[in-house]
């Protein structure tokens, strides 16, 4: 397990395949940024590969982000961790309402536990 540190964000590389994603509190996730994560990704993540999304925090996205955000091929799946109905009605505007090329393999859970066997699942398929 490493952790790498982004000016947004924290990154948690949980294997080669798997990364934990925390935004830090307050953030507003720009294009730029989605940017320089999807690069971060793609640098140290072994493809097809699989993201929790820890949404410990509470942040927000410009329309640029949200459009762009997720949008590479090499994503398997994404499980989000949410722990509040705000952080979970914010997912699901996110992952329903912006119109996507690609739908997204994306599952809410409560627990970090569920959805880190999940994605380990999701990664053996």
């Amino acid at each position: 397990m490493t952790v790498h540190e982004l000016p947004f964000s924290k990154i948690i590389l949980l294997s080669e395949s798997i990364a934990e994603v925390i935004i830090n509190e307050g953030v507003e996730l720009d294009e730029a940024m989605v940017d320089q994560y999807h690069e971060f990704l793609l640098k140290h993540l072994s493809a097809p590969f699989s993201l929790l999304i820890n949404k410990i925090n509470s942040y927000s996205y410009s329309f640029a982000a949200q459009i762009n955000l997720a949008t590479l091929k090499e994503i398997n799946a994404m499980a989000v961790v949410t722990y509040n109905s705000a952080a979970e009605l914010a997912t699901n505007n996110l992952a329903t309402a912006v119109p996507r090329e690609v739908e997204w393999n994306l599952k809410m859970f409560t627990s970090r536990d569920n959805a880190l066997n999940w994605l380990q699942l999701e990664q053996k398929t």
